[in-house]
């Protein structure tokens, strides 16, 4: 525990001295006429704000706490103002370990929390219309959960099944604490439950899969415009003969990732490009940024799941009435309210887990 402290507090002086460095940049007159270096600093500064300001608090504490013991260890000093010295600095130990526990849990989450917009993609995998309809099940789920937080869901690109099952849906999700909460659910997804197609009532499982990408600003990353091939088609699919007729369909590729996105959600050929690059661009935040967790961080990447499409990371049970998380080997009961929406025990548990192996990483 002293070693952790000792870490945190580390860190914390470097993020002071830098809040300190920008502090004096900004007010040089080169970048505060220029926006294109005075915006990044300010919003670097707006993120460092909150927690700099406490743990200056927590250092004014610390401060107090030395003045108590000097106080206390001088053999002069009266007895009466001992006494004060030992009620101060007992309220002022109480402050400063609630300040230090609350700067670090917004330290090692802070990284999480400055992402406020994610794009989701929800694939049904083996199990033919029955994944289909289990996809629809989790997309629901997700809505319902972003509803109950007031948070924006955009609907980008969806492709349905005769049954009403989802082969495929991609959406937005917007809003404060989005990656923090949703950003767990990246893997696979698999049900078992008897199919409504079933006739002897044996139970099948099926399986979907889960994508969640933080949406960078167009600040954040760069793609330069000659490593982006255009492919423009006539939509298919719904939509009528007025769909049919238009080159409205866009396909994206991205030459040095490989990364291909494509949309024909819209009628609007302008539309689906716009959505298109939407989820290009976080397919390649997402490619990078995996790139540098597992350089920085390969403990909490196989902890929290990779990504990758095919990996287990939840079953819901239907006969059970159970939802059981595997990498944190926990069981709920009461599978109906969760598929509802009331996810919050499962995905507190997650981001408690993931907090405490953040810090064990420290």
């Amino acid at each position: 525990m002293v070693e952790q402290r000792d870490s945190v507090l580390a860190k914390l002086d470097e993020i002071e001295a830098r809040y300190s460095e920008i502090e004096e940049q900004i007010t040089k007159s080169e970048i505060a006429s220029d926006p294109a270096k005075l915006i990044p600093l300010s919003k670097e500064q707006g993120k460092l704000r909150a927690m700099v300001t406490k743990y200056r608090q927590y250092k004014k504490a610390a401060a107090g706490i030395e003045e108590a013991e000097q106080i206390l260890a001088d053999g002069d000093t009266d007895e009466d103002f001992k006494t004060l010295a030992r009620d101060e600095m007992q309220q002022l130990d109480l402050k400063s370990n609630a300040l230090l526990e609350e700067i670090t849990n917004s330290f090692v989450m802070a990284d999480d929390m400055d992402i406020d917009s994610v794009i989701m993609e929800i694939r049904a995998g083996t199990g033919g219309e029955e994944a289909a309809l289990f996809a629809r099940d989790l997309y629901t789920m997700y809505v319902r959960y972003a509803d109950a937080h007031k948070w924006k869901v955009e609907q980008l690109d969806f492709r349905t099944t005769e049954k009403g099952g989802f082969r495929e849906v991609i959406f937005g999700v917007k809003g404060l604490g989005v990656w923090s909460e949703l950003g767990y659910e990246g893997g696979g997804h698999r049900v078992q439950r008897v199919p409504q197609t079933e006739s002897q009532g044996r139970v099948h499982t099926s399986a979907a899969t889960v994508a969640v990408l933080p949406e960078p600003e167009e600040l954040d990353i760069e793609i330069t415009p000659e490593d982006v091939v255009e492919h423009v088609s006539r939509s298919g699919g719904p939509g009528g003969q007025s769909v049919n007729k238009l080159n409205s369909a866009i396909k994206l590729e991205h030459i040095p990732t490989g990364i291909t996105v494509s949309m024909q959600d819209e009628k609007s050929q302008h539309k689906n490009r716009a959505k298109a690059w939407r989820v290009l661009r976080s397919r390649i935040y997402e490619h990078h940024m995996s790139k540098q967790r597992a350089e920085r961080d390969s403990q909490r990447k196989s902890m929290i799941g990779s990504g990758d499409r095919s990996q287990k990371i939840r079953t819901y049970n239907f006969p059970q009435n159970r939802v059981t998380d595997h990498r944190i080997h926990l069981s709920l009961y009461g599978l109906d309210k969760i598929l509802a929406g009331d996810m919050g025990e499962l995905i507190a548990a997650m981001k408690d887990y993931d907090r405490q192996q953040r810090l064990k990483n420290l």
